[in-house]
């Protein structure tokens, strides 16, 4: 029996830029009825946020979960006739599977696949097979064969070559005191240079760095969809033995009375006051402002342009949006997300989600 779907609720190209959106939250339940105009999602990416209602009144099926990451185009939900249709897998997976046994492999990955040499019969056919999985099976079947210099205790390797990673690059490169080996990407072919810095391969290759002598990095994932994306990578980089120096921009300013921990990142024109904490792998971003006694928790994101007022406590792995302001004495709780210039007069609760542009408790 074809299930009677009225709707599809698609992913909406939020930014140019961006082909993916990230689930900040659902705001109904499974099998529930809602009507036209209901709201149903708020997606986020790192420039944008947008509400989904429902274009039309029936019952919604969830297609997505809270905290997942889709490409544009790809279904969150679909409104059906009645809350009890069964949903076949074809509707649950709206893209056609080929046969059992068939590869499955995107255009990039099968072209990369024939420039590293990769033998498509030795690829699984039980996934769709990426770019990064290519890069992946490549580092290991020549790993043995890559020859890297002797490091020294200054040089530092930079994980990702994106946006944040570029700005860590300079950063790096403007306090002087490490040179960068070279940059580690899933994405981006061995031999590639970003800023004039080579990549040096995979996650793969991670071990091998260590081994030539390699013992600092810095994480170059923003991680402002997902912050949990940017602690999987420090937590990767631990796993192979790295460390992390804490970077500080010539051109912050940071009171000596401020304690900043192993990992922390200061861009420029930041401002840390006296007495502030800034616990091991937080961020303050350009222009950030963070006020005399202010405590960030661990892995948490100061973006740019926020404004924390005195004594206000953000809690671990939270983001505080671009051009956010606080009032002081303010609790932000760990988990939480905070829109980009939303203004903050009390205590936000863990894991809360605090609309761009949204005036909070006043």
């Amino acid at each position: 029996m074809t299930t009677m779907i009225k709707s599809e609720i698609l992913v909406p190209l939020l930014n140019a830029n961006e082909p993916e959106a990230r689930v900040a939250a659902i705001h109904v339940k499974d099998r529930q009825p809602v009507k036209k105009g209901a709201l149903l999602f708020t997606l986020e990416t790192t420039k944008a946020a947008m509400d989904i209602e429902a274009p039309e009144a029936g019952f919604i099926r969830l297609l997505a979960a809270e905290g997942d990451t889709l490409e544009v185009n790809q279904r969150l939900a679909v409104i059906t006739v009645t809350a009890d249709e069964p949903l076949s897998i074809a509707e649950k997976k709206p893209s056609a599977e080929p046969g059992e046994g068939a590869l499955r492999i995107t255009k990039p990955a099968r072209e990369l696949a024939e420039q590293l040499g990769v033998e498509l019969s030795l690829l699984p056919n039980d996934r769709l097979v990426t770019e990064n999985m290519i890069r992946e099976l490549a580092a290991r079947d020549v790993g043995a064969e890559i020859t890297f210099p002797q490091f020294t205790d200054t040089h530092i390797l930079v994980y990702g070559a994106g946006g944040h990673a570029k700005a860590v690059m300079d950063m790096v490169r403007a306090i002087g005191a490490f040179q960068i080996a070279g940059i580690v990407d899933d994405k981006i072919s061995i031999g590639m240079e970003v800023l004039g810095i080579p990549v040096l391969g995979p996650r793969a290759i991670l071990p091998q760095l260590v081994r030539a002598g390699l013992k600092l990095a810095a994480n170059g994932v923003g991680g402002i969809i997902d912050i949990g994306i940017r602690v999987k990578v420090f937590n990767l980089l631990v796993e192979n033995g790295f460390s992390f120096p804490a970077l500080v921009h010539p051109r912050a300013t940071v009171e000596p009375s401020a304690q900043v921990g192993e990992g922390v990142q200061v861009f420029p024109q930041a401002y840390v006051g006296s007495s502030v904490v800034l616990h091991p792998r937080c961020m303050v971003n350009t222009g950030a402002i963070v006020s005399h006694d202010c405590e960030v928790g661990s892995y948490s994101h100061i973006a740019p342009g926020a404004m924390l007022a005195g004594h206000v406590h953000v809690g671990e792995r939270t983001l505080v949006g671009m051009g956010v302001t606080t009032s002081i004495g303010i609790r932000i709780g760990s988990g939480a997300r905070i829109g980009n210039s939303a203004i903050l007069y009390a205590d936000v609760p863990d894991k809360a989600i605090v609309k761009a542009g949204k005036v909070w408790g006043g």
